[in-house]
């Protein structure tokens, strides 16, 4: 069973339930089926390097490997950043109570959503709190992991008083774009060419 998250907003904690909001809840899907000749169901598999041998699915996997080709475990890699100095790992968010921050709309609007989740509150615990701040128009923010791991997502918890969310992803660097000077027209008159002034020799 998924643990609750907990918040936390002006000393007060909030035990939530996460649920997660899919496409698929908010427009349904649609499933293809495709069939052979014989009306058998067609099976999607994966030809090998060898370009004879063909794979069942499920019948291929990662394998992370040393330089010399020995595998190994991937709890015994160890992050680095470009400089080559160890990433110090971050807890999974369920793990401690996150303190939410008031945001910004603008850095809400430059979001590049990976999830969206309903928030709801558990048996023992009561987020009207939360719902009065976010019913006044009032955005908050977190950094949040799921699982754990060599970063954070940014999470922010938005609602209408009646219902909360939490939207995750990563900030974008987003940029106003503008012209560096307005156009100007030039009031000269084009001057007719003739096809006397065109050099063909150079095309």
């Amino acid at each position: 069973m998924a643990k609750n998250l907990v918040l936390s907003l002006d000393g007060k904690e909030f035990e939530v339930v996460l649920t997660r909001i899919d496409r698929d809840d908010l427009y349904g899907k649609v499933e293809v089926e495709a069939f052979d000749e014989k009306g058998k169901p067609a099976v999607l598999k994966v030809l090998a390097a060898d370009g004879k041998t063909l794979i069942e699915k499920g019948g291929t996997a990662l394998e992370v490997v040393n330089e010399k080709g020995d595998s190994i475990d991937r709890t015994d890699l160890t992050p680095v950043d470009l400089d080559g100095d160890e990433i110090t790992r971050v807890e999974s968010s369920f793990n401690q109570p996150n303190k939410l921050k008031k945001a910004e709309l603008d850095d809400y609007l430059g979001l590049v959503v990976k999830s969206v989740y309903l928030l709801d509150a558990t048996e023992e615990s009561d987020i009207q709190y939360l719902h009065d701040h976010l019913g006044a128009k009032q955005l908050f923010s977190f950094p949040f992991s799921y699982r754990g791991g060599i970063e954070h997502d940014a999470a922010y918890v938005l609602g209408d008083g009646k219902d909360a969310f939490m939207v995750t992803g990563k900030d974008g660097n987003v940029e106003y774009l503008k012209l560096n000077q307005a156009g100007v027209l030039s009031s000269n008159e084009e001057q007719d060419i003739s096809a006397d002034d065109i050099s063909f020799d150079l095309l």
